[in-house]
C-alpha cells in the first residue's frame, strides 16, 4: 500500500532519481528545487518502507492550475497510482479555488493522455515543437479539465 504525501526540498535528489526513471527529459534536482521555491505544490506516493513511487508537481495562480509534471515508477504501472496522484491534485486544486487544470503533454504520450482523458480532460491546444526529441522537437498536446466538471469516482 503507499500514501500520499507532501514532498518538500528533502525530497529533492529522490524526486529527480524517479524522474529519471520515468522521463526521457526528467527535471533535475535543482528544477525539483526551484518550484518549491516558487511555491509549486509537490505531492508523492510513498511505499511502505519510505521508497517513492510517485510524484505530482502543479502550481495555482488564482482560479487556474497548471499540471508541471508527474510520473509512476515504471514498475508500479497499471496499477492505478498515477490516476490517484491526478485526482489528489484535482482534489487539492479546486480545495484551493482552483476551477480549471491545465497542463501540457508530449503528443507521443499516448499513456498519459489516455489517463487525462479518462478523468475528463479535453484537448485545447497544440504547440509546435515545443518538447526537445530524439528526432528534432515533439509537439506539445495543451489539455485541460474543468474541475466542477472533472470525473468523479473515488480513488
Amino acid at each position: 500500500m503507499s500514501a500520499l504525501v507532501r514532498l518538500d526540498a528533502s525530497a529533492v535528489d529522490a524526486l529527480a532519481a524517479l524522474a529519471a526513471e520515468v522521463a526521457d527529459y526528467p527535471w533535475r534536482a535543482a528544477q525539483f528545487a526551484d518550484s518549491l521555491a516558487a511555491g509549486h505544490q509537490l505531492l508523492g506516493l510513498q511505499a511502505a518502507d519510505g521508497a517513492l513511487l510517485g510524484f505530482a508537481v502543479w502550481s495555482q495562480v488564482l482560479d487556474d492550475a497548471e499540471l508541471l509534471d508527474i510520473g509512476v515508477t515504471p514498475a508500479c504501472r497499471r496499477q492505478g497510482l498515477g490516476q490517484r496522484l491526478l485526482d489528489a491534485v484535482m482534489a487539492e486544486a479546486q480545495a484551493q479555488g482552483a476551477q480549471r487544470l491545465l497542463l501540457e503533454v508530449r503528443a507521443g504520450n499516448l499513456a498519459a493522455q489516455a489517463l487525462y482523458q479518462r478523468a475528463g480532460f479535453q484537448l485545447s491546444g497544440r504547440r509546435k515543437g515545443y518538447y526537445p526529441a530524439a528526432g528534432g522537437r515533439e509537439d506539445a498536446c495543451l489539455m485541460d479539465v474543468g474541475l466542477t466538471q472533472a470525473r468523479k469516482e473515488p480513488s
